[in-house]
């Protein structure tokens, strides 16, 4: 098992990892609109948060050594269900062609009074002891 980090993303707020990798698995903890620095982005849009939160996941997913199209299952908790065409015009944009398993969870609201965010399981080589990489 790997513990995966990168400045890239939001820091962790409380007592878990940006994401574990455990044999060919990524999982990615649920990401919110919080920037790299660890500013808060509350008075943002729904379409900026979600391009924050998204931009988060990818940037933990890069840090594996993963892309988009490893995306294997993506869950997303929006704050009310008229936020569910916005949400897929940012996801689309973002990952391209690329269509893992989803599910959007609408919900009554989010901590700091957020209106969205992303988790998702993801494959990532593993590595053998001889440098060589399986997937």
């Amino acid at each position: 098992m790997n513990i995966i980090s990168t400045d890239a993303a939001s820091p962790p707020a409380g007592h878990y990892s940006q994401a574990i990798s455990h044999q060919g698995t990524l999982y990615i903890s649920g990401q919110l609109p919080v920037g790299p620095s660890g500013a808060h982005n509350l008075e943002a849009s729904f379409t900026e948060q979600a391009q924050i939160a998204l931009n988060n996941l990818l940037a933990i997913l890069k840090a594996a050594g993963g892309e988009p199209s490893d995306l294997l299952k993506v869950t997303v908790y929006v704050v009310g269900v008229q936020h569910w065409p916005a949400f897929d015009q940012v996801y689309a944009e973002l990952l391209g062609s690329h269509r893992p398993a989803r599910a959007v969870v609408p919900v009554p609201e989010l901590h700091h009074g957020y209106l969205v965010e992303i988790e998702a399981l993801a494959r990532v080589a593993v590595h053998s002891g001889a440098g060589h990489a399986e997937v």
